[in-house]
């Protein structure tokens, strides 16, 4: 925040001051092209990210009164340069950072005021109050098929979910263990997210490099490990390899299909990621974990945009992995539910990691598109 100086302030100060009116009121005309002045609507001027994210809101939308009261007060969280000053409206002191250009701030910057905005939407969102899924609906008569769901953990959670729905929990004894798993390359990506959405996770790039680096496939999608160590358990016969998302509800014992597991996309998934840490300072780890898997997600879902995809230069690591898989699996004499060849990676149109521009543009959707009811309740009772 820039300090309001003198009583009228200096022309350097009232030019920005006419700036902000100006965004205040939907204006989008970039910093170095402003010239009006306005005298001082408070004590300090809000910071240069702020405006900037301000302004690209206006040229997206009309955000409300609300949203634009909120987005000049937030801060940035997380790593990165504090509140930053207008060039041009005040001297530079002898220490801290310059004053910017905000024209010239990268996306990153942006989306840091983004993601406070965006998780005091999602700390403001009314839950409904039910009991986890997994431990609703009836009983499981004696005779229904038992079965145990691992591995893939974006499919996996996905399926127990909607098996649990319709009454269908896994476990008990005598239980068929069913690994559910996809080309490797999808289970890259499905490993990740689902961290996102759970404990937290690197960037996409460094945790990917991370298992090239390691010449290892993270646990959570180790097809192999799942399998040995199942079968040292209960035995190879009842364990099943699921390459066929469309067998898995005979082999757990329900007639119809099950939905497909939630189409995160690229973008979608970084900016969850990005939220997560935020979001974890306004309510506990168990109302966290439920806002971003029953707030969030669908709301990135529904935005859509190019699925996650495995860097060009590591698709050769991921296909030679992948190949050994598939050959280790045929080996051991695994029972494979599908076409073994599902292990290998295919195509994915359009795939591509995560853009810090593409963040950006997703996180001034989900603003433009409302807080909670709830939080805009509690703004206009204040």
């Amino acid at each position: 925040m820039t300090s309001a100086g003198t009583p009228g302030g200096t022309s350097g100060e009232r030019r920005a001051w006419g700036w902000v009116t100006s965004l205040r009121k939907g204006g989008t005309t970039p910093w170095a092209a402003w010239t009006g002045e306005a005298e001082a609507r408070g004590r300090v001027l809000p910071g240069a990210q702020q405006l900037e994210l301000l302004r690209r809101l206006n040229e997206a939308g009309r955000p409300e009164p609300q949203l634009v009261r909120r987005v000049l007060e937030a801060s940035a969280p997380g790593r990165g340069r504090p509140d930053l000053e207008l060039v041009g409206a005040v001297d530079p002191g002898p220490f801290g950072p310059r004053p910017v250009d905000p024209a010239d701030l990268p996306d990153d910057e942006l989306v840091r005021v983004a993601t406070s905005v965006l998780a005091e939407d999602l700390a403001a969102t009314a839950l409904p109050d039910h009991a986890d899924p997994a431990r609703r609906g009836p009983g499981r008569p004696p005779w229904r098929r038992r079965f145990r769901l691992v591995g893939d953990p974006w499919l996996a959670d996905a399926a127990r979910h909607a098996l649990a729905e319709r009454g269908r929990h896994p476990g008990g004894r005598g239980a068929t263990v069913l690994v559910l798993a996809d080309d490797l390359a999808t289970m890259l990506t499905d490993a990740w997210r689902s961290r996102v959405l759970g404990e937290g996770a690197p960037p996409w790039r460094d945790w990917l490099d991370d298992a090239v680096s390691r010449d290892r496939v993270p646990p959570r999608v180790d097809v192999l490990r799942a399998l040995r160590t199942w079968s040292d358990r209960v035995g190879c016969d009842r364990v099943r390899l699921v390459l066929d998302p469309a067998a898995l509800p005979r082999l757990a014992g329900t007639r119809r299909p099950l939905p497909p597991a939630p189409a995160l996309p690229a973008d979608g998934a970084e900016l969850a990621r990005r939220t997560a840490p935020v979001l974890g300072l306004l309510a506990l780890p168990e109302r966290r974990a439920r806002l971003l898997r029953e707030a969030l997600l669908p709301r990135l879902v529904a935005a859509g945009g190019p699925p996650l995809g495995v860097p060009a230069e590591l698709e050769g690591w991921v296909h030679d992995r992948a190949e050994w898989v598939r050959r280790e699996v045929l080996a051991a004499g695994y029972p494979v539910v599908g076409d073994v060849d599902r292990l290998l990676p295919r195509v994915r149109e359009g795939a591509r990691e995560p853009s810090d521009a593409g963040v950006l543009d997703l996180a001034v959707r989900l603003l433009l598109a409302g807080a909670s009811q709830d939080h805009q309740r509690g703004s206009e009772d204040r």
